[in-house]
């Protein structure tokens, strides 16, 4: 469990990356899923360096021609607290199914409460600011 109050959120998701990867471990294998689940609670206190607030633009897009969105990450942070991060560990990922199955291990919630109490998850101090 990683609080994410007041973290960087580059910085917080390659540690999270990393994690889920399971590179921590000395059973790493690269090709199979070894890392653990991880919770991160409070992404709504999430910080962003620089002028990126507003900068920072994500695009997606709908399949038809002219059919590209794009959203700050402000708005994006403000609507759906938990999606730049979602995002930004997405990419670090490896992609593929195993990517995928990495992925689905990652719990997000924007407040400091979560559903996850019954498996008792240790506390995760990692030293990004």
């Amino acid at each position: 469990m990683i609080d994410a109050a007041d973290k960087v959120l580059g910085r917080l998701a390659s540690e999270i990356a990393h994690r889920l990867r399971g590179k921590h471990k000395p059973i790493y294998t690269p090709h199979v899923d070894t890392g653990d689940y991880v919770i991160v609670v409070n992404v709504d206190k999430l910080r962003i360096t620089g002028n990126k607030l507003e900068n920072k633009v994500y695009y997606r897009h709908s399949g038809y021609p002219g059919g590209i969105y794009e959203t700050s990450f402000a708005k994006m942070h403000a609507r759906f607290p938990g999606r730049p991060l979602e995002k930004a560990v997405k990419g670090m990922l490896p992609k593929g199914p195993l990517g995928y199955a990495m992925l689905k291990k990652l719990k997000i919630y924007a407040g400091a409460t979560h559903p996850h109490t019954a498996q008792q998850p240790s506390q995760l101090d990692i030293g990004v600011k």
